[in-house]
């Protein structure tokens, strides 16, 4: 069950107090209940929930009173404050919901009583943990300045959540309570990632292949299937201390052809749909306040000087221009591309009057174009213009501003080369997420810079533009975050900004893309391997399923150790560092400490790497800026603090926030019916940077999407 946005919290607690008598009065009645020990810790479970619930309906009378002073405009609610209102009220409707069904159930025959023991046990460490979360959130509330999300300031606030992030225990909300913030649909989908993650980790390092390690992943996967604590256990070992070798070897997974073959046979069918490597040569481009005089163009050249730049041109019809024997010789594809000439039947379009430059998200450090076709295919089709994607060089062999280079190159190269992309870009639109889409701002920014056009209109789904660990009350979701939990996001920041790196150039004729391809070549005896393995499993159940049950009840018992205290570390943590909880609380506390090293690299204060800490002068005249970002996403507050920021300049800005999705949601089109709208909000702000009239970048034109954004702005 999810809570409506606009519930009312009185009702919800109310029901939650009731829940919480009815099930106490039941079970720890007469002593005919038959369950015994269970019952005793149903009771001790729902006496915890009825105290945290007593607490918390103050708090969150405060927050309710307040929050809609930081939207970004009454049309458009969203903050942090906001989500952690509404994930508090997600988590105690799955409790009453639970409770309901035990008190009505408890005498059924086939009741399951030590399941549904264990999950109330897990939503009540959730409840718990939400419990701190809202109490920091109260600390950035009085301590920020008023309508700040950020404690650009305050660095000891920001250090003491860090701090916090780095000791709390964050099991819970990856196991039995995965993913209960988001769209009922995506919830299969984040327990497939979470399991196939710490499979993949309980193999990775062994001498196999990454599709290799994929296979023995899968069929090892089955303790975490069965054991939910297991597999909270394990996913908070991994992403604690992240390997980001491992990250991004898992998340390049998903360019495998065997994956991505998967993903095409779903996608709608494109005729163009090939890669380019364009050579570093110089360029020369007309300036955009006197077109008589041109600006010069230099090839990519930070950390290993100039390189070729790799892209993908994606296009539903082929047009002029597309064939051509110019642009075929950049194609690095393999098999060559099918031209027009090679089908007879097939009629080449006139050159569109649009074109699309995309930047792929994945933190800088992870994934390619082909990641992102699913959407891109639909993007092209429904507005019948030609995509270029780039594939930018990768942190943190390539940090930053090795990215920014490759990306403003890209740009440069399509206006010039327009006419083989099948375009005659009359309105360009930058389009990009997460990382992507703080390298379409910075792009369009150093345009800004260099002279040159700038692009008809930006539009950046969930914009990282704050490359920091600074805390912000939507950035505390990164403590139950399952796709960008703070080690994570840390790491990701920390590679791009070059901390602690060596660049490494890439080999001649090398990718990603590439190397994944040679791996499927050894899958199948990789597969063989693994299926030798799964049997030997069961032949000797102590090597997995009964190793597996004996952790998790470690596990069991050590989260009932933090239930009643803090862990060691709490006791070796400066009292004058510690957060201090109200009276007779703490937080539960992990035994699996993180390490997040501080984003204190200058860098990341440069304003081409974190927009929103741009002064004026670099922001003043970019395009307009179509914001699309989620509210259950840990970088919400970004979002809505840049909008505001280009708002209060007088730029033309627009921000959509979408519910129930989380961060990256469009690479998951096509899962969910929610995933699919936020899509097409996407694709309609694109149409708009192409159908506005007369685009001026100092007009200041205020969006009302209101409407656009009718079928996602709500939570039933």
């Amino acid at each position: 069950m999810r809570a409506d946005s606009d519930m009312d919290y009185k009702l919800v607690f109310a029901a939650l107090e009731t829940v919480c008598e009815d099930n106490i009065s039941i079970l720890g009645g007469p002593s005919h209940v038959p369950y015994g020990a269970v019952a005793t810790r149903l009771v001790t479970c729902m006496k915890q929930i009825q105290e945290h619930g007593r607490v918390l309906k103050p708090v969150v009378a405060g927050f309710t009173a307040v929050y809609h002073h930081y939207d970004f405009d009454e049309q458009t609610p969203g903050n942090g404050y906001r989500t952690l209102v509404k994930v508090l009220q997600s988590c105690l409707m799955h409790i009453i919901h639970k409770g309901r069904y035990i008190a009505s159930n408890y005498n059924n025959a086939f009741f399951r009583a030590d399941h549904n023991a264990s999950e109330m046990e897990a939503y009540c460490s959730a409840l718990c943990q939400l419990r701190a979360l809202l109490h920091l959130a109260q600390r950035l509330l009085n301590d920020n300045a008023y309508g700040q999300l950020n404690s650009f300031q305050d660095g000891d606030l920001s250090r003491r959540f860090v701090q916090e992030y780095s000791s709390m225990h964050k099991a819970c909300f990856y196991g039995r309570c995965l993913g209960f913030q988001y769209a009922p649909a995506l919830r299969p989908f984040l327990q497939t990632i979470v399991i196939s993650m710490v499979s993949y980790g309980e193999m990775y390092g062994k001498q196999q292949s990454g599709l290799g390690m994929a296979a023995l992943s899968l069929l090892t996967s089955g303790k975490y299937v069965i054991d939910p604590e297991l597999r909270g256990a394990e996913f908070e070992r991994i992403t604690q201390n992240l390997d980001m070798q491992f990250w991004k070897s898992f998340w390049n997974l998903t360019e495998s052809n065997l994956l991505s073959g998967f993903s095409r046979i779903a996608s709608i069918p494109v005729q163009v749909n090939f890669t380019l490597t364009v050579p570093p040569e110089t360029l020369r481009l007309p300036l955009a306040s006197d077109p008589s005089l041109t600006a010069t163009v230099s090839p990519p050249l930070a950390h290993w000087g100039p390189g070729p730049v790799h892209m993908r041109l994606v296009s539903y019809e082929i047009r002029e221009g597309q064939d051509s024997e110019e642009l075929l010789a950049l194609s690095r594809s393999d098999p060559p591309p099918i031209t027009a000439s090679q089908l007879p039947w097939v009629q080449k379009q006139p050159l569109s009057p649009w074109l699309i430059l995309h930047i792929h998200g994945g933190g800088f450090v992870a994934q390619t174009s082909k990641s992102h076709e699913n959407y891109l295919r639909t993007w092209s089709k429904e507005l019948n213009a030609p995509i270029l994607s780039v594939d930018y060089s990768l942190s943190p062999e390539a940090p930053f501003p090795r990215a920014l280079e490759e990306c403003f190159y890209a740009y440069c190269w399509a206006l010039k080369n327009c006419h083989l992309l099948g375009s005659t870009a009359e309105r360009v639109c930058l389009a990009g997420d997460s990382a992507g889409g703080n390298l379409c701002i910075t792009v369009s920014m150093k345009a800004m810079s260099c002279g040159i056009r700038v692009p008809d209109g930006i539009m950046a789904a969930y914009p990282a533009t704050l490359l920091t660990t600074d805390a912000s009350p939507s950035r505390l979701l990164t403590l139950i975050d399952t796709l960008l939990p703070l080690g994570v996001l840390a790491k990701c920041i920390n590679a791009y900004a070059g901390t602690d790196c060596q660049t490494v150039q890439p080999e001649v004729g090398s990718s990603s893309l590439s190397t994944l391809g040679r791996e499927t070549a050894v899958l199948l005896s990789d597969l063989t391997q693994g299926a030798s393995n799964w049997i030997q499993s069961f032949l000797d159940p102590g090597r997995t399923s009964g190793g597996a049950r004996s952790l998790s009840s470690s596990q069991k018992s050590s989260q009932n150790r933090v239930t009643n205290g803090t862990s060691a570390h709490s006791s070796k943590l400066n009292c004058g560092d510690q957060v201090e909880y109200p009276e007779g609380f703490q937080p539960l506390r992990s035994e699996c400490l993180a390490f997040v090293l501080p984003t204190s690299c200058p860098v990341i204060k440069n304003p081409f790497v974190s927009p929103l800490l741009a002064p004026n002068n670099l922001l003043r005249g970019l395009p307009p800026v179509h914001i699309v970002a989620s509210a259950l996403d840990a970088l919400l507050d970004d979002s809505v603090m840049f909008a505001k920021k280009l708002r209060d300049m007088g730029q033309p800005v627009s921000l959509t926030v979408v519910e129930d999705l989380p961060h990256g949601f469009l690479s998951l089109t096509q899962l969910s019916k929610e995933t699919d709208a936020a899509s097409a909000i996407c694709l309609e702000q694109i149409r708009k940077v192409f159908q506005q009239e007369n685009p001026t970048p100092s007009l200041h034109r205020r969006t009302n999407l209101q409407e656009t954004s009718m079928s996602t702005n709500h939570s039933g």
